[in-house]
């Protein structure tokens, strides 16, 4: 008797355990969505602009570069690696692409600028999956040693690059600008790889544990090094998405602060920073509300110093909802 009270009692314990979590987790899963949904509305009253088709599409154009290196930094952390070097990869690509128009014309620039940013996502892969090193030191490595080839090249901003190679960054199809058909090119190329490919649930466990998933032959360098050389291949496509909107090619300022928006959307996006799990799609929202936020407060004409400090906090936020999510599980 006394045993199966026990029995009884500790399922009744562990039943209670679970459906706590299980509010918990849902609790976590609509803070996403109804924070867009509340911040839209606000600055709906504060600009009625804000919720108009055209200032949507623009949101979409501000926000496509940083997509589109968020989705491939989004699987990256869910296998438990991450990239800090994001930021001067794009700062790279973009001075290598400036600096090629001329000599090898615009498809000659755009095939270079691409084996640029995967060879430096190569070189990463190869340091933390093949010889083992800390992902965050590698990374924080390659940043310096990138930005500051990058001012060598161009020591001075490049102008003036062709006018076939700019219309990616204001020409529009369908109605819809060129840019933000890349982002959702991009978009659904990472649900695609997470829901219908093999190598989705891979990325997963290898976040969960590197030693059970080598166990159970799972090829862990293969995957580490082919997810840091993607990532360095979208880098080098938001790199030509950034320079064809600006017209110009700053090796000092190009990206600077990127890696720290992509770890804020992919935090929001509710990936640990230890991986192991995490939705696409949440990524996607994450980014969102950061391009809502940025709109949102130029509309309102806040000064940028006021911008950078709620950026910060949103990220302090996004870190905290990380460290709430991980004891809680």
């Amino acid at each position: 008797m006394t045993d199966t009270g026990l029995t009884r009692g500790t399922t009744g314990a562990q039943l209670e355990a679970k459906a706590e979590k299980d509010w918990f987790e849902l609790a976590v899963a609509a803070a996403l969505p109804m924070a867009i949904a509340l911040l839209a509305l606000f600055f709906y009253i504060k600009a009625p602009v804000f919720m108009t088709v055209n200032n949507w599409i623009a949101i979409s154009v501000q926000v496509s570069a940083l997509m589109t290196i968020s989705i491939p930094f989004a699987l990256l952390l869910m296998a438990g690696k991450i990239d800090l070097s994001v930021g001067s990869t794009l700062a790279l690509c973009g001075v290598v692409a400036g600096l090629s128009f001329e000599p090898l014309g615009i498809t000659g620039a755009v095939l270079l600028t691409l084996a640029v940013g995967t060879v430096v996502g190569l070189i990463n892969g190869v340091f933390v999956s093949s010889l083992g090193m800390s992902p965050i030191i590698v990374t924080l490595g390659t940043l310096t040693l990138i930005r500051g080839l990058a001012q060598w090249l161009a020591p001075n901003p490049i102008f003036g690059f062709p006018e076939d190679f700019l219309v990616i960054g204001y020409e529009r199809v369908l109605g819809l600008p060129i840019l933000t058909w890349i982002m959702l090119t991009v978009i659904a190329l990472g649900v695609g790889v997470m829901a219908l490919l093999p190598i989705g649930p891979q990325i997963v466990a290898l976040g969960v544990n590197k030693r059970a998933a080598f166990l159970v032959g799972l090829r862990v360098k293969a995957i580490g090094i082919g997810l840091y050389a993607a990532t360095g291949f979208f880098v080098a496509v938001a790199a030509l998405m950034s320079i064809s909107r600006i017209n110009s090619a700053p090796a000092g300022t190009l990206g600077i602060g990127v890696e720290l928006s992509v770890l804020t959307a992919v935090l929001l996006g509710g990936i640990p920073f230890t991986g192991g799990k995490g939705s696409v799609l949440r990524v996607v929202l994450g980014v969102w509300l950061l391009g809502m936020l940025s709109n949102g407060l130029i509309l309102m004409n806040v000064p940028t110093e006021l911008s950078l400090m709620t950026t910060g906090l949103v990220l302090i936020v996004a870190a905290g909802l990380d460290v709430l999510r991980s004891r809680r599980s």
